[in-house]
């Protein structure tokens, strides 16, 4: 397909840079902070050029009429947060059972800053999320990413924003589908607490010249830590599938 160097192609491939670039600057990986800006911006620019000979015909412009370039532009960029905002709350899943992993296991106070997200965290979630992210390059799942990307196009036309109402079931419903992955990830771990602090709470009360804390935290950590070595298979499995059904979702197409 032939390419004509206009302004109607400059402003097309703008309205499409700004949806792919909004949704690159949220979505795991590519749009962490430890990752450099002008990189980001180049990955941004290929996908662009790639996608616009297959979507450039979605776009009905009028240059005469500014104004609504401008409130297509403005559709574009809420698109792209929307779904972007989507791939964040999935990969905020490891964050979530991390936490919920290290205070069960009493190292909720283990705080470090997460390099992916320029913010402290749990150090067990900051090494689940930096697993995840190994993963999703290591299985190719970021071919879905931009098989989501192109798809949204023609799911969500350019000019025709969705209902407000429908972008915030979205977001919820994978906000729901994040957290309850998460609970699923720290299952064990939750188990072995709720029955681990029961039993001390009954050799408390059975012994209470017994200095049951001293005993429990290490006891508490090494069986969490062996716990967490025997199951990290099988999480980063189970994790593995629900974002590869997250991204298949982002990649149907509902017209």
């Amino acid at each position: 397909m032939s390419v004509t160097l206009s302004p109607a192609f400059a402003v097309i491939f703008l309205l499409m840079f700004s949806r792919v670039g909004m949704m690159l600057v949220l979505l795991p990986g590519l749009g962490d902070r430890s990752m450099p800006a002008r990189f980001r911006l180049v990955v941004a620019l290929m996908v662009t050029a790639t996608l616009y000979p297959l979507h450039q015909a979605l776009y009905t412009i009028d240059l005469a009429r500014p104004a609504s370039v401008i409130m297509i532009l403005f559709q574009e960029l809420a698109i792209g947060f929307t779904l972007g905002m989507a791939g964040r709350m999935a990969v905020s899943a490891l964050q979530t059972a991390g936490l919920v992993i290290a205070t069960s296991m009493g190292l909720g106070f283990a705080m470090q800053v997460d390099p992916t997200q320029g913010s402290q965290g749990a150090v067990i979630g900051t090494f689940l999320s930096m697993v995840g992210l190994a993963i999703i390059f290591a299985t190719d799942l970021h071919h879905l990413v931009i098989m989501a990307i192109s798809d949204s196009f023609t799911t969500l036309r350019p000019g025709v924003l969705p209902a407000s109402g429908d972008a915030a079931q979205f977001l919820t419903g994978m906000l729901t589908r994040a957290f309850f992955v998460a609970i699923q990830l720290s299952a064990p771990f939750l188990v072995f607490a709720l029955v681990f602090n029961v039993g001390l709470g009954v050799l408390a009360k059975l012994m209470p010249q017994m200095q049951v804390f001293f005993v429990g935290m290490p006891l508490t950590i090494g069986v969490g830590f062996m716990i967490l070595l025997l199951c990290i298979g099988v999480m980063m499995t189970h994790y593995a599938g629900h974002l590869e059904s997250m991204l298949n979702d982002l990649a149907v197409n509902r017209r």
